[in-house]
């Protein structure tokens, strides 16, 4: 570090360039204001041991979330988990890892946060979604779920749990659709910039 405060040839070279990264990926500075206020976070549930199905559905999923310039917000860690943080990067999207401990989480995620809160963390996850759709899962899943209805937090299902409040869906197109539209209607639909 110089004596003026500004970086040495070669140091933080890394944390600019993940900076650049993020900013390249919220178009933060090209006139594009209205769009990041407007980017609704969806929330990705499910199981850290998913099939090749509850996979390939995450992927696409993640995908779409993407594509539709929303947020992703995951527990950050195997299985549903990553596969939809993989989709949503191979689109350009950004992904938001709420993971239980101090690690960093699947290798596809821009944001990582060390809750070190355990299974609490699920809370968290819902907490930080607009709207929630649960891929497959077990009893984790199912406790974010319960979060959810409780909060009143809208949840989309594929292949999950079949509990009254869950909205079911046969594919991942279906997920995303219903999601991206509940989020929008949601109290809690608004970037921090909007102020109170």
């Amino acid at each position: 570090m110089r004596s003026d405060g500004s970086a040495a040839d070669g140091e933080g070279l890394h944390q600019t360039a993940h900076e650049n990264n993020l900013c390249l990926k919220l178009d933060i500075g090209s006139g594009s204001e209205n769009r990041i206020k407007t980017m609704g976070q969806i929330g990705v549930i499910g199981a850290g041991n998913a099939s090749p199905e509850e996979y390939e559905a995450a992927r696409t999923v993640g995908n779409l979330i993407a594509e539709d310039h929303e947020i992703l917000v995951c527990g950050g860690l195997s299985g549903v988990m990553e596969a939809v943080c993989k989709g949503a990067q191979e689109r350009g999207g950004l992904t938001i890892g709420i993971v239980p401990d101090t690690g960093n989480g699947n290798p596809y995620l821009d944001i990582v946060i060390r809750s070190g809160l355990g299974y609490a963390r699920n809370a968290l996850v819902v907490q930080s979604s607009d709207a929630v759709i649960a891929i497959g899962g077990g009893y984790g899943t199912l406790s974010e779920i319960a979060i959810a209805l409780k909060t009143h937090c809208p949840v989309f299902g594929i292949k999950t749990w079949e509990i009254k409040g869950v909205t079911r869906c046969s594919s991942p197109e279906e997920a995303v659709l219903k999601a991206v539209r509940a989020a929008h209607r949601s109290p809690g639909y608004r970037s921090p910039r909007d102020g109170p």
